[in-house]
């Protein structure tokens, strides 16, 4: 029995490489699906191209529209930014600039007044050299003559002024004042009291303030800058209304 089905069989015995055939079929057919998906992404990718293109025409054409008719929409102040608002106060500090320049101007020629826009506001420096001897806070002549046209000035346009006391960073003991806040603090209530009592100011619209050594505008440890620090600053305010001022 075992040699007849040798023979049946052939005398090479069974074949092993039928799965060649499989293999082949296989192969051929991945292929074929990757030639169609190759089609087919080609396909997608020219319908696709052409559809995206449309839509960004159409969407260009609506942001155009919109720019040309959607009204401006208002930026609340306290948003604003620097280059949008570029003066914070409601008054007009060139003319108040231009105005102050008419009555001041040879204290100003001669660095005893220097006028300038902080952050804080718009600022009357007067400086010691034309206003206090050192280490006192009694004015000197011609000191009242300079205030009072200030305060005309500032009278005429109803604004608030805060009367802010200055110093370097020099250490002071003398017979009447004990420290650099006293002194600061004395040239600023001598201000305040020429400007209320002499000049009329408004009581009202007037505060003051002491800060010694501690805002400095320049470096003390030259002379040139220590001269700068003392000085009493007239800060101007804008005119608040009853509501604010409560609040």
């Amino acid at each position: 029995m075992k040699r007849r089905r040798r023979a049946e069989l052939g005398e090479a015995g069974p074949s092993h490489d039928r799965w060649l055939i499989s293999y082949a079929d296989l192969v051929t057919l991945l292929f074929a699906v990757f030639v169609v998906l190759f089609a087919y992404s080609w396909h997608s990718k020219q319908a696709i191209r052409t559809v995206s293109t449309a839509i960004r025409s159409g969407f260009d054409s609506m942001s155009a529209a919109q720019t040309e008719t959607a009204p401006e929409t208002p930026v609340p102040d306290q948003l604003r930014g620097p280059t949008q608002s570029a003066d914070p106060l409601r008054f007009d500090t060139a003319k108040l600039s231009q105005q102050l320049q008419g009555v001041l101007g040879d204290a100003i020629d001669k660095h005893e007044i220097v006028m300038q826009q902080t952050a804080d506001g718009f600022i009357i420096s007067l400086r010691e050299l034309g206003f206090f001897n050192s280490g006192e806070a009694t004015l000197l002549p011609g000191a009242a003559a300079k205030l009072q046209d200030t305060a005309k000035v500032l009278m005429e346009d109803g604004l608030e002024v805060r009367v802010e006391g200055h110093s370097d960073d020099q250490p002071i003991h003398n017979g009447q004042f004990q420290s650099n806040w006293e002194l600061s603090t004395a040239r600023a209530m001598s201000v305040l009291s020429l400007l209320v009592d002499e000049a009329g100011f408004p009581p009202t619209k007037i505060s003051v303030a002491g800060y010694g050594p501690y805002h400095p505008v320049a470096d003390n440890a030259t002379l040139d800058g220590r001269r700068s620090n003392r000085r009493v600053d007239l800060v101007v305010l804008s005119p608040r209304s009853r509501e604010e001022k409560l609040h």
